[in-house]
């Protein structure tokens, strides 16, 4: 039994899994818990590990099975190596890593560093709240230069990745 990646509308994941279970077709929706980015109050929830993906295995992919994914509303396509190819099968040691990976519970944090030209707002250190904008960044040694704008002068400091966030 190999196992596909299926490409999901936008935030059709659970959609897609449940009209592949009814189909009879085996799926993998890996969940990891996060905390809910509402206002009022915060509290964990499962959210997908891959954002628009999920995995359903098949014995043999067939073209008749390749329609009943196809066919599943919220389906975008089956990857594989160009836009209209064959299909390419995860290895099982890849899902199974996966597997593991999802129940450790281990806690989970998306970094998305600001860009060039960017306002950033600097969140540890000296400088906690103020912002400015990125004139320069080294993404792999997680340094970054802001420009801040005090009193029509513009000072340029040198911030580690952890002190620094998009504004």
């Amino acid at each position: 039994m190999s196992w596909y990646v299926i490409h999901t509308r936008s935030r059709h994941e659970y959609k897609v899994n449940s009209g592949l279970i009814q189909k009879n077709v085996l799926t993998f929706l890996p969940q990891i818990e996060s905390w809910s980015k509402q206002k009022d109050r915060r509290k964990k929830i499962l959210t997908p590990l891959f954002s628009g993906y999920i995995f359903a295995e098949a014995s043999p992919l067939d073209n008749e099975t390749k329609l009943t994914i196809l066919k599943t509303a919220g389906v975008v396509r089956i990857l594989g190596k160009g836009d209209h190819s064959e299909p390419i099968p995860v290895p099982d040691h890849k899902i199974d890593a996966i597997r593991r990976f999802v129940n450790s519970k281990t806690e989970i944090f998306t970094v998305q560093f600001p860009g060039l030209g960017e306002p950033a707002r600097i969140i540890d250190g000296p400088f906690a709240g103020i912002e400015g904008t990125v004139v320069k960044r080294n993404v792999e040694k997680e340094l970054f230069v802001v420009s801040i704008e005090l009193m029509q002068r513009s000072v340029a400091i040198k911030l580690k990745g952890f002190q620094i966030s998009k504004f």
